[in-house]
């Protein structure tokens, strides 16, 4: 069996997506995400110019060495674009082998190690009374843990909540990449923040009492003091997690945070390969690997690194919002399924439009996730579908503090 084509579709059902579509000589069809919110463009030229070329002729069930192949001849290794490349190849030569077998994907990789796939929520709001909500808008809904985002007091716009009105006047819902030509500018106070958000948690804790699991997300904003005087502040409300306390590319800094506090750390969203995870996972300075497979070069680094960690008992919670495409996120699924050391999975529902484009056989039903037994990854690409929404050019915000100084978002 050889590859005879790969296409590469970009579409823009609610928000943008970068899907790799690799056909064999016998017609089999494996389908890949390669979506990088707010530079999708970047790769797909990468797959269309350089990547899809090399695949031609290719014997599809090779999967670890066309990773490898595509991943060392570039010598320019690593990087978002480039891995977020390698993943589409990588999960689409997955979702061949899976067809091909007549298998799920998680059977190959030894079957499941549990029945299903512990999910969170995003519940969030501009005060109080509306994250109570929120909340119980995601408990309807049958999730069992929620990650908490609070509209900050004397902050205009905050990342991750939704009914907030942003600087651009409009709500962030599920895409915080606004539509345009320039990036939104967003304001930021750490100093109010730390104030403000153990009080939103002694909030919930009181009314929610102390069994439902909740979660946080920082997003890089902190320095490692101001990360560590969070967490501290935070042990009382005993949370699930702290996620991106600190900008992870200073990983000798969480070494900081891990002296002074005990709240459990979640870390590596934006992080590419193992190597970024190395120093961290060895030195136990986390206690979840938040990697997404479409950043993360795919399925096969993803469950390496999940190995790597199982020897220092670090558990998965791979990144999972509706920048990553249903193929990606079912890619995941896959993995979380197969590994031991499994610990949640971030879930954000895509749109309808969104589900027309990427048909799943994924479920989600009494707070756990499957991703369902057809063979492959359990996605099908609409073409039609995805040509009735062009690419819309878009970008996520950026911050800026009181003084007018570039901030992390």
């Amino acid at each position: 069996m050889k590859i005879v084509s790969a296409e590469v579709f970009v579409t823009s059902p609610s928000r943008n997506f970068v899907t790799l579509k690799v056909t064999t000589d016998e017609g089999v069809v494996g389908i890949g995400d390669a979506t990088l919110n707010g530079r999708e463009l970047a790769v797909a030229a990468y797959l269309k110019e350089h990547v899809a070329q090399l695949l031609i002729g290719r014997d599809p069930h090779r999967i670890e060495d066309t990773w490898q192949f595509i991943y060392r001849s570039s010598y320019w290794r690593r990087g978002p674009v480039t891995m977020a490349a390698i993943a589409a190849v990588d999960m689409a030569l997955w979702d061949i082998k899976g067809k091909i077998a007549g298998l799920p994907v998680y059977q190959l990789l030894g079957g499941a190690s549990r029945n299903g796939l512990r999910a969170y929520g995003h519940a969030s709001g501009t005060d109080i009374p509306q994250l109570f909500d929120s909340i119980r808008e995601h408990l309807e809904l049958g999730y069992k843990s929620v990650r908490v985002q609070t509209a900050i007091p004397g902050i205009k716009a905050v990342y991750g909540v939704a009914a907030q009105a942003q600087a651009s006047g409009e709500r962030y819902d599920y895409e915080p990449a606004g539509r345009g030509t320039y990036p939104q500018e967003e304001d930021w106070d750490t100093r109010a923040y730390l104030r403000h958000l153990p009080t939103v948690f002694e909030a919930v804790r009181n009314e929610f009492g102390p069994e439902l699991p909740l979660l946080h997300d920082g997003h890089h904003r902190m320095t490692p003091i101001q990360a560590a005087k969070l967490g501290k502040a935070l042990e009382p409300y005993d949370l699930f997690w702290l996620e991106d306390c600190t900008p992870a590319e200073n990983q000798e800094a969480l070494r900081l945070v891990r002296s002074h506090t005990t709240t459990p750390l979640a870390i590596g969203e934006i992080f590419n390969t193992v190597y970024d995870f190395q120093t961290i996972i060895k030195e136990q300075l986390i206690d979840y690997v938040r990697a997404a497979s479409t950043h993360f070069g795919g399925i096969s680094p993803l469950k390496k690194v999940m190995d790597f960690a199982a020897q220092y008992q670090i558990k998965s919670g791979f990144h999972g919002p509706t920048d990553i495409s249903p193929i990606g996120f079912a890619a995941q699924l896959h993995v979380g399924l197969a590994i031991h050391n499994y610990g949640i999975q971030e879930y954000m529902q895509h749109s309808d439009a969104t589900n027309q484009v990427f048909e799943q056989s994924m479920t989600f039903k009494d707070g756990y996730l499957h991703p369902g037994d057809k063979p492959g990854i359990g996605v099908e690409f609409n073409e039609e579908a995805a040509n009735a929404f062009p690419y819309q050019q878009a970008y996520l915000p950026y911050n800026r503090l009181i003084d007018g100084t570039v901030h992390d978002w």
